[in-house]
């Protein structure tokens, strides 16, 4: 198919009707995710749903319904990626097409249309697709509940799964990952607050901080309070709230000073809601570099062209681009790698 071309301005901002409430419960279910948008855990108990379900409050700058679809970036097949797929013996699933198992459950990452609660959107499948054309497929998306990837990658259900996983040791034993986007936590702050920057332990001191009980970023943000105390600063507070919504709340009344959890919801619901701001963001694996990946089962002869088309995309710029789309250019990976180290076994 011809490429489709893009212009070097950001994607049209259509306009469309969301729910701030129901924004802010979904995306600050990322309070609660160890090194990942929501846990997993909270994604296999929650059954798959559009971004935006309740009353209207407030105007995206993003397009929300199924109309998004034709903004979506499209590639030629990559002659070298489709040249390492018939060399595999990798056979896909269904014959000419590349299944892909996402999970619709946070925006801008995965989700169901508003206008049809079917159409998936979001920065995953506009990647997916990309693949899928540029290993000269059609791309078959499925959207499925986190805890069924696993065995259906494994088993042969799916041909990858893009759906926010991270790279770790243990995975790699069953897997194999290409990596598309780094895994980033962000510091939020209302947007009218005087904090223009947390980039390290000294910025948090004093604050009153957001933060999701039992994970990487409690633990990054408890070892920068404990590093102040040492250097004889006021080490800052952490809090936690059992509702989601509560935290954006606290934020924008100015009960907290900052909320402290995954880059992608904390830039959609600044970009959204227009009452927050992120003011620094950090590798979600802190001190480790945490990255996310296609996932295909182990061995499967899929993962080098996989990679072969994410670096293509990269160096011509359309990854930028589809980045661009859903705010999201501060997760850019200046290259994608098969198996890089994954986060420590537990």
């Amino acid at each position: 198919m011809p490429t489709i071309p893009t212009p070097s301005a950001p994607a049209p901002r259509l306009r469309s009707r969301v729910a701030l409430v129901s924004l802010a419960v979904l995306a600050l279910a990322g309070l609660t995710s160890c090194g990942a948008v929501v846990t997993e855990e909270e994604q296999a108990n929650a059954a798959p749903g559009s971004a935006a379900d309740a009353a209207p409050a407030g105007d995206s700058p993003f397009d929300l319904t199924s109309a998004s679809v034709d903004e979506r970036l499209r590639i030629d097949p990559v002659p070298e990626a489709v040249a390492a797929l018939e060399a595999s013996g990798f056979d896909p699933i269904q014959e000419g097409k590349l299944t892909v198992a996402h999970s619709a459950y946070e925006a801008p990452l995965g989700f169901l249309a508003e206008d049809d609660n079917a159409t998936l959107l979001g920065i995953e499948p506009d990647i997916a697709n990309l693949v899928a054309d540029g290993l000269g497929l059609e791309y078959a998306p499925e959207n499925v509940a986190w805890a069924d990837w696993p065995l259906g990658v494994e088993s042969g259900k799916y041909d990858v799964v893009v759906s926010n996983v991270t790279v770790t040791e243990e995975r790699k034993d069953l897997f194999d990952f290409a990596t598309h986007r780094n895994d980033v936590l962000a510091f939020s702050v209302a947007a009218d607050s005087e904090i223009e920057e947390i980039a390290e332990a000294k910025d948090v001191a004093g604050l009153t901080v957001v933060v999701g009980s039992g994970t990487n970023q409690e633990k990054i943000l408890l070892d920068w309070f404990a590093e102040n105390e040492r250097n004889g600063l006021e080490p800052g507070e952490a809090v936690y709230y059992d509702d989601n919504a509560a935290g954006q709340l606290a934020l924008v009344s100015g009960r907290v000073d900052a909320i402290f959890g995954p880059n992608p919801t904390a830039s959609y619901v600044a970009a959204v809601s227009g009452e927050s701001k992120v003011v620094g963001t950090l590798n979600g694996g802190f001190p480790e570099n945490a990255q996310i990946g296609v996932t295909t089962a182990r061995d499967n002869g899929l993962i080098e062209p996989v990679s072969i088309v994410l670096n293509a995309i990269i160096e011509d710029g359309t990854y930028a681009k589809a980045l661009e789309r859903w705010d999201l250019s501060d997760e850019a990976v200046a290259e994608s790698l098969v198996n890089p180290p994954g986060l420590p076994r537990p």
